[in-house]
C-alpha cells in the first residue's frame, strides 16, 4: 500500500514531513491539496482514520475559517463540504498509510504510522 501525503509545498512543516518520509526511504504519493482538494468522501475517510472531528482539523487562524466557519454550529457533513470548498482551512500535512493517518505536527508523529 502506498503512503500518501496531503502536502502544501509553501508550508515548512509539510516540507519537513515530506523530507522525513524520504529520509526513511518512503516515496509517498504527493497530493498538493490546495490544487487537488479531497472529495467530501475522501475527507470524511481521512477524519475517520485520524479519529478527529472536522473542527479538530481546521486552521482557525485562516481568513476563510473566520469568514465561513467561526461561530457557526455546523453538522459534520456541512463542515466537511465547506472544508472541501475552502481547502486552505485544512490542517497540513496529513500522511496516510493504509487505514492509519497522522497530521505531521510535529513531523516526527508520522513515523508512528509507517
Amino acid at each position: 500500500m502506498s503512503v500518501v501525503i496531503y502536502h502544501n509545498p509553501r508550508c515548512s512543516k509539510s516540507r519537513q514531513t515530506l523530507a522525513l518520509l524520504q529520509e526513511q526511504g518512503v516515496e509517498p504519493v504527493v497530493i498538493e491539496y490546495l490544487q487537488t482538494p479531497p472529495s467530501e468522501a475522501q475527507l470524511d475517510a481521512l477524519l475517520t482514520k485520524l479519529g478527529k472531528q472536522p473542527v479538530e482539523l481546521m486552521r482557525t487562524g485562516e481568513s476563510e475559517y473566520k469568514e465561513h466557519f467561526a461561530g457557526k454550529n455546523l453538522s459534520r457533513s456541512e463542515a466537511i463540504a465547506l472544508m472541501v470548498a475552502y481547502p486552505k482551512v485544512i490542517e497540513r500535512p496529513i500522511v496516510v498509510n493504509g487505514d492509519r493517518a497522522a497530521v505531521g505536527r510535529p513531523p516526527e508523529i508520522v513515523l508512528d504510522i509507517l
